[in-house]
């Protein structure tokens, strides 16, 4: 076993040794390029208008009879591996209780009113439409109303957000402002359609949000997101700081051409055989890295092709699914027989973001944000946003468990006004989802301080833009 994961462990670093080159070489030079307001199904621009339309979530009659025809019927699942917990992937004891609850105790009805409390809509951008969730606060007297954008991940959706929504949107008595919410679900997601051409990415998303924000009327608010949530607002910041006030991320990363050089030379972080005991735990993470991310190489390169499953099965769906809210909220979960997920959620609330997929029929088309960030028109320019510094001020919470954490020195590489690191104290992956209390304590306490930083600097990252512009 242990020379399986040497073997890994080198295979990883040459694999990444690779992309660097690959990215130094093709990025050395470049000049960052406005981004195009493509139009993502083409043949429609005669049909499309700007209404914003309200939309309800539905669980039809017939969807459901059909789902629980399904999970009634599913094949008999394989029985895991004697003690082997989640460690190879989803444990079926587990899986089969879930689908028992989704088949005969979950209440589609109330679900579905509990989805719909919130008010939805639908606008068309640049040929999409965009499904988001809009909150404005109640009992605003004395206070400034801050619009804020939250953007989800995978394999989330805009459900990761009901429990933070109201945090956000209920005024403090210790701020002079309050929060009003605007949370889309990502092109290909859940009830936004997604693109019939290639290349729209996270990236790209950047440009039909900041579009969504423009045709809301807000010229100006405030950012935040996890997963790829995080890669659209870092994106967004980086590019149109004239609208991003400021930006609060819990997955904060950089990958410039340089921090990976330096964490892929220094070797014992990767070599697992180093003797010390510091570059074995080291070279452990490194391996239980590369063996927790098979589904992304899966997603990067086929995702239509295991997609196909997922939209046929439910079953299949929630063992996909579920195993990321195990291993993401705490990888140490994959050794517990029940996963531990009913730790941080409800059986509910996993399956009313099952619904979000399932009813969309939509898990291909958002899994395709994966290999979409590989293209080659994307590779060279994500390596160019990489090496472009986000002026706007920024913070980052970090929980525990995230599967990825910077030292907050390296981030000011990038997030140069980089004006908080919050270290939770507990907490993983799906930040919104499992701890929202913290998430939304943070984001108070961040925006505060960014609205006395624009005070005093705001004009100078507005001057510093229009002169980058000139220069295009």
């Amino acid at each position: 076993m242990d020379c399986c994961l040497s073997l890994v462990t080198i295979i990883g670093f040459i694999a990444m040794l690779f992309a660097l080159t690959r990215r130094y070489f093709s990025s050395r030079g470049a000049k960052l390029l406005e981004l195009p307001e493509t139009w993502w199904t083409p043949g429609t621009e005669g049909s499309a208008n700007n209404d914003i339309r309200p939309y309800k979530v539905t669980f039809s009659e017939e969807i459901v009879k059909d789902l629980k025809y399904r999970l009634k019927h599913t094949r008999p699942l394989t029985p895991p591996l004697k003690d082997v917990a989640w460690n190879y992937g989803t444990n079926t004891n587990t899986l089969h209780k879930l689908l028992d609850y989704w088949a005969n105790e979950y209440n589609f009805e109330e679900r579905e009113k509990f989805i719909n409390q919130y008010l939805h809509f639908k606008t068309n951008i640049q040929g999409l439409d965009i499904h988001f969730i809009h909150v404005r606060p109640n009992n605003t007297e004395g206070k400034r109303v801050l619009p804020l954008l939250i953007v989800h991940g995978w394999p989330g959706s805009i459900i990761e957000f009901y429990k933070v929504i109201p945090l956000l949107t209920l005024p403090k008595p210790e701020h002079d402002f309050v929060f009003e919410v605007i949370a889309p679900s990502l092109p290909g997601f859940g009830f936004s359609s997604a693109a019939t051409i290639p290349d729209l990415s996270a990236i790209q998303a950047s440009v039909i949000f900041k579009n969504l924000m423009l045709r809301l009327g807000y010229d100006k608010y405030y950012v935040q997101g996890g997963d790829w949530g995080a890669q659209v607002i870092h994106t967004m910041s980086c590019l149109y700081p004239q609208h991003v006030l400021g930006m609060h991320s819990n997955f904060c990363i950089t990958l410039t051409k340089w921090t990976l050089l330096k964490n892929i030379l220094n070797l014992s972080s990767f070599l697992p055989w180093m003797n010390t005991k510091k570059t074995k735990k080291i070279g452990s993470s490194f391996s239980s890295f590369l063996l927790e991310t098979g589904y992304y190489h899966i997603q990067a390169t086929k995702p239509d092709t295991v997609g196909v499953g997922l939209n046929d099965s439910p079953a299949g769906l929630a063992a996909y699914i579920i195993e990321k809210f195990s291993t993401g909220t705490n990888p140490f979960y994959k050794n517990r027989e029940d996963g531990g997920f009913l730790e941080k959620y409800t059986y509910d609330e996993l399956i009313d973001n099952l619904m979000i997929y399932w009813v969309s029929n939509s898990m291909t088309t958002a899994m395709r944000i994966y290999a979409e960030m590989y293209t080659k028109s994307n590779r060279s320019l994500s390596a160019r946003l990489e090496s472009t510094p986000i002026k706007v001020p920024s913070a980052c919470s970090q929980f525990p468990h995230e599967i990825m954490a910077i030292h907050p020195d390296v981030l000011r590489k990038r997030f140069v006004n980089l004006l908080r690191t919050t270290k939770m104290p507990r907490g993983g992956h799906f930040a919104a989802f499992e701890e929202p209390e913290l998430l939304a304590n943070d984001i108070w306490i961040s925006v505060d301080e960014m609205e006395k930083w624009n005070k005093k600097h705001r004009e100078t990252i507005i001057s510093e833009y229009e002169e980058s512009k000139r220069s295009l």
